[in-house]
């Protein structure tokens, strides 16, 4: 389709041989890898924070119901407004620079894994806590060797699909507070009227998320062996 639309004379579309001619140039240049390296270590550092914060207080809260019902209705009224309603918000609390990112990033991620792991926490059979009493386990054996790996699962699942929003955020944020990454790449090739920039920008997020997810993949079968492996 892309090159039928080229030979029925769309100028405004750059051709094959044009983006593979940028994506060669931009790549023996260091331009594309340098943006691409300042939206992982974006991504990195937002996602990170999210999980550093949102799985612990998600185990939390899903092992203490009554706490659990009365944050809820504040997450739920959070969690649908879009990470980028915030970008004013973090332009004005961060100014300009990474951290505006890094906190867009960060809300992007944090609700869906704070939701996942209070459900993957309260999902705990009431057995195990049966038995971690008869075992005398202390609060912290209970938390390491019951709650985390019976709700890691769960838990990578929230973390697969929290890393794609976060990749595809960061794109967005990127446009609007940064002067580098991809999404700052699309922004500054479309001012200066060079689509086979936007492209290469956009073949490069694309390539990039299907390798976080493959990865996640990979982690989630690993923890799905483990798992079975566990409680033959």
């Amino acid at each position: 389709m892309w090159w039928l639309s080229i030979w029925n004379g769309t100028e405004q579309v750059p051709g094959l041989r044009q983006i593979a001619s940028t994506l060669y140039e931009l790549s023996t240049n260091g331009v594309l890898l340098r943006h691409t390296v300042a939206s992982l270590f974006r991504v990195t550092a937002g996602f990170y924070l999210a999980v550093a914060l949102a799985v612990p207080l998600g185990l939390f809260l899903g092992r203490h119901a009554r706490i659990n019902r009365l944050v809820n209705p504040f997450v739920q009224f959070l969690r649908p407004i879009s990470p980028l309603a915030w970008v004013p918000f973090a332009m004005l609390w961060f100014g300009i620079g990474d951290r505006p990112a890094f906190f867009i990033i960060f809300i992007a991620a944090f609700f869906p894994l704070l939701i996942s792991s209070t459900t993957a926490s309260a999902s705990i059979h009431p057995i195990y806590f049966q038995v971690a009493a008869n075992l005398h386990l202390t609060k912290w054996e209970r938390i390491h060797r019951l709650v985390l790996p019976a709700g890691m699962p769960g838990i990578i699942l929230a973390l697969r699909v929290s890393l794609g929003i976060s990749w595809m955020v960061v794109v967005a944020a990127e446009m609007i507070a940064v002067k580098s990454g991809l999404g700052y790449l699309i922004i500054d090739g479309r001012n200066a009227l060079r689509l086979d920039f936007v492209i290469v920008a956009m073949l490069t997020i694309g390539i990039i998320g299907l390798l976080l997810d493959l990865c996640m993949t990979r982690l989630e079968k690993m923890e799905a062996v483990r798992w079975r492996l566990e409680h033959k």
